[in-house]
């Protein structure tokens, strides 16, 4: 009898889920934000700045190509206000202390989790190809937490962001923008008006700009995205979950079973708590379509 082969795609498309959830919850944390408005960067800015900080000394510019969709408006007067406030390690301690505070009250079963996979992950994140994925690489310089818990989600964190970089390097090799990106994806997800650019602190001007280099490329018709558009959406998440097996495949399939089983259930309780602290429609990479 022929064993059924095993869906990597399928696990790399259902523990995307986990992995930005895992994540994405602390840059709308109460807790997170004001210990960042302590250190004198205020509200979105403090998100932007602290995921930026292991790319930083590379210059605004850099952090604008890996961010991907983010302003660079945003970027940058961000980046001015660390140089003139506090340091990106002042920033980072103080996420640190908002992620075990905000586990321990909202999520207390993940922490368990992250402490037992963080070794594992730790392995799989030293293997990961760096090439093309300068973001991810920026990450593996810094001291790991010796924190078991914190060293688990920043292993997490990790897998996160080279999955990210993966996904803009086909954003761009689509021949896609920021803009242009945010507009199909908000018509992807269904989301209404330009919200999710508008949420990346896209100006008028740049969406303006996207909605008509969309037009030219067929992708838009009098502000709407066409359904070559979506296709086209839908083809850059698929390839996305394809080149994003490798992780799963070198933790191996019992364990990134094991990894979705365990992560899933504390995950949404973190979702939740978006939906409380952000609104209903931010992070929707963590919500089902």
């Amino acid at each position: 009898m022929v064993e059924p082969m095993t869906d990597w795609t399928g696990i790399s498309r259902r523990n995307a889920r986990s992995v930005q959830t895992a994540i994405g919850w602390i840059y709308w944390d109460p807790g997170a934000l004001a210990r960042y408005a302590a250190l004198g960067v205020e509200g979105p800015l403090g998100y932007i700045a602290v995921r930026a900080a292991p790319l930083a000394s590379a210059g605004a510019e850099a952090v604008v190509a890996a961010f991907g969709s983010i302003t660079p408006l945003g970027i940058a007067i961000a980046m001015d206000v660390v140089e003139r406030n506090t340091t990106y390690e002042e920033l980072c301690a103080a996420r640190d202390e908002a992620v075990l505070e905000g586990l321990a009250e909202h999520a207390p079963s993940l922490m368990g989790p992250l402490a037992d996979f963080g070794p594992r992950l730790w392995d799989v994140v030293d293997r990961l190809p760096r090439l093309g994925r300068v973001f991810f690489a920026a990450h593996l310089h810094r001291a790991r937490p010796e924190d078991p818990v914190l060293s688990g989600w920043h292993a997490v964190n990790c897998m996160r962001e080279w999955r990210g970089d993966t996904h803009w390097a086909i954003v761009a090799a689509s021949g896609l923008t920021g803009a242009e990106s945010s507009i199909l994806h908000n018509a992807w997800v269904g989301y209404e008006g330009d919200w999710l650019a508008q949420s990346r602190g896209s100006t008028s001007e740049e969406v303006a700009a996207g909605w008509a280099s969309l037009a030219d490329k067929g992708l838009a018709v009098d502000g709407e995205v066409t359904p070559a558009g979506i296709r086209l959406r839908q083809e850059i998440e698929d390839r996305t979950d394809t080149v994003g097996e490798q992780p799963w495949r070198l933790l191996g399939e019992e364990d990134s079973v094991r990894f979705a089983e365990a992560f899933e259930g504390p995950c949404e309780l973190l979702l939740a708590r978006v939906d409380e602290t952000a609104g209903t429609k931010y992070m929707p990479a963590s919500r089902v379509r």
